[in-house]
This record gives structure tokens, sequence and C-alpha cells, in this order.
């Protein structure tokens, strides 16, 4: 049966004061502003010419690290190293003994990536290209992934399409958008659309440098870029035309994760927070169409990957303790050697 923890009170505990969502999504970036963690950085080739850089806890080249359990962290929509909660994860993986990476979608982490494409909520052929060359290059030791918003939704369109051969052994799900259309609709309204604001001025920045270093790699001009208010408007006039879909709608609808899930067969935990100011009711899945692999959990506080606690002088970001903790199980060598060992006899 699939599990459902809706006792938040036993695992949760929102700072007293800060219980209001846009303090939780906000509280982060105020206790983590400078990341406390120093990325050894590298830049993979792929093969189309284009490029993805890589933000390691340590030097995956050192012999250490070919022994270690690996955890792969997706950022959010214009994310990266810089994201609290990414560099807080990758300290996280250090301190639990794994080797951390931060995979940067084309472009996020802070030069132009070359080709004439960008990076999306479905697109998956990055992260299925990043899993494969780690396996290759560092063996098979067991290996997670844990997605955040955007790059949530975009680890569970994976885990769907890949099912069983997936190159990872579990994933963990943060306050991802599982059905684009009706968040899109979410952040353009009250005071959610102050995130809209900052997210679209992130976007077109990026973009920007992108026209301005190669000229012709997006589908407009630099006025016109100018011109686009709506995080859903940018998607109409750049993501979608680069990606053959029809407009914003199209490839809200056919790259929203929510409907995949029955597919995924990797153990998987989703979270979510009912307060989540990107969020509506229509990202909750319906847990008795969910597979026993997938464990939801859905807290009463927590806004936008923010879920912090303890208190002022003393914070505690749960979500660095909830997932390792969840993980440890699938990341454990000697309880993975024991599990590949049953199924193959």
């Amino acid at each position: 049966m699939t599990k459902l923890n809706n006792a938040m009170s036993k695992n949760f505990y929102p700072i007293h004061w800060a219980k209001n969502p846009h303090l939780q999504t906000l509280l982060p970036r105020i206790f983590r502003r400078t990341p406390t963690i120093k990325p050894i950085w590298q830049r993979l080739e792929l093969p189309d010419g284009d490029f993805i850089d890589l933000a390691w806890s340590e030097n995956p080249e050192k012999e250490q690290a070919f022994d270690k359990s690996r955890l792969v962290i997706f950022h959010g929509l214009e994310g990266g190293f810089q994201s609290p909660y990414a560099h807080g994860m990758l300290k996280s993986a250090q301190q639990n003994g794994w080797l951390g990476v931060i995979m940067h979608f084309r472009g996020c982490s802070g030069e132009p990536n070359r080709q004439k494409r960008i990076y999306h909520s479905g697109e998956t052929s990055d992260a299925r290209y990043f899993f494969h060359w780690l396996k290759q290059k560092l063996g098979n030791n067991p290996t997670a992934a844990v997605g955040y918003s955007l790059g949530g939704n975009m680890l569970a369109c994976y885990l769907a399409e890949s099912g069983k051969d997936a190159y990872i052994d579990a994933g963990v799900i943060v306050s991802a958008p599982l059905m684009l259309e009706p968040c899109s609709m979410r952040i353009d309204k009250g005071f959610s659309q102050f995130y809209q604001r900052y997210l679209l001025n992130k976007l077109k920045r990026n973009a920007t440098r992108k026209l301005i270093r190669y000229p012709g790699s997006l589908p407009l001009t630099l006025l016109q870029l100018k011109q686009v208010k709506h995080i859903r408007e940018f998607d109409d006039v750049i993501t979608s035309r680069i990606y053959g879909f029809e407009n914003a709608i199209d490839y809200y609808q056919k790259c929203s994760a929510l409907p995949r899930l029955p597919r995924i067969t990797k153990p998987t935990l989703i979270i979510h927070a009912k307060d989540d100011p990107f969020m509506t009711p229509e990202v909750v899945p319906d847990v008795t169409h969910l597979p026993p692999n997938i464990e939801y959990q859905i807290t009463e506080h927590g806004g936008h990957v923010g879920f912090v606690s303890g208190s002022f002088r003393n914070p505690v970001m749960w979500l660095e303790q909830r997932i390792p903790e969840w993980l440890t199980t699938y990341l454990d060598k000697k309880t993975h050697a024991y599990s590949v060992k049953t199924l193959d006899t």
C-alpha cells in the first residue's frame, strides 16, 4: 500500500513565528545567504556540442570518490549552486559520506549555453546522458537523485520514462509543479506575482546574455524579449518554439509529471507543502493511484522549498535531515549489495 504521511506534527515543526508560507519560502535565503561548502567545478561537454556544468562536493577524480555512494541534485527554475537548497543538500551529502553533485541545466551556471536550446520541466535528455556518463565514469555504486521544483518535475518525468531502466536507485521530488498549467496560473495571482517577477527577470537576464553572446540562438530579438511580461508568455515565445510545442499550454500539458507517476518503478519520495505559494491542489496526487514504491508526504506548512524549523538563532533546514534519512536505505552500500545479490539469485 502506498504510504501517505499527513502527520506532520511528528516530523516538521516550522519556526513558531514563521508559519507564513512566504516567510518559509524566503527564510532559507536569509539564513543560507553564503554557501558553507566550496564546490569542485567541472564542465561536461555534450554530444551536440553544448555543455553542462557540475558542482561536486569533492574532487570526483580522487580515488576515495570512486568508492562512495552518489547523490545527484537538480535545481529549480533559474537555480544553481548558489540556491540555498542546492548548496545545503550538497553539504549534507558530504556530511553523510556521499559524493554529491549539482547538475546545472544548460545556461544556469553563469555562462550562456552554445546551442539553440535551453531547458524546461520535461527535458530529460541531459539528465539521462549525465546519469549514463556518471555510471561509466565512476561505476555502479548506489546512486540517488533529488529534484527541487522544476528539477523535481523533470526528475519525475525521467523516472516515469525510464521505469526499471532508470540509472538511479531512488529519487526524491520536492515542491514540484506536477501540473504545470494550474501552477502557471497560480503564480500570476496575489502575492505570488512577486515570485513571478523575480523568476521572469532572471529568465530574461539569462536569455539576454545568450542572445548577446550567441545572436540568433533564441527565436526572438532582444526587443521582443524585453516586452515579455509573464512566464507563460516566455514559454509561449521561447520554450514552446524551441521544442516544437504548439504553445505554452501544449508544453505544460505534455510535460506535467503528475499523470506519469504511476509509471515510476524506482523507490521515490515526493514532498509538498499545502501552503506552497507556487502550487494548487491539482498538484496533489491521488495516492490510491500511486504504486507502492512511491511515498507521498504533504505538510501543513513549509512554503516553496522552505521547510525551516528550529529557531531564529539556530535554524534547521528540515529537508536536509528528512531527505538523507530517507535515502540512507538506498545509498547504504551494504544494504544495496545485499538487495542486488538477492535479486540476482
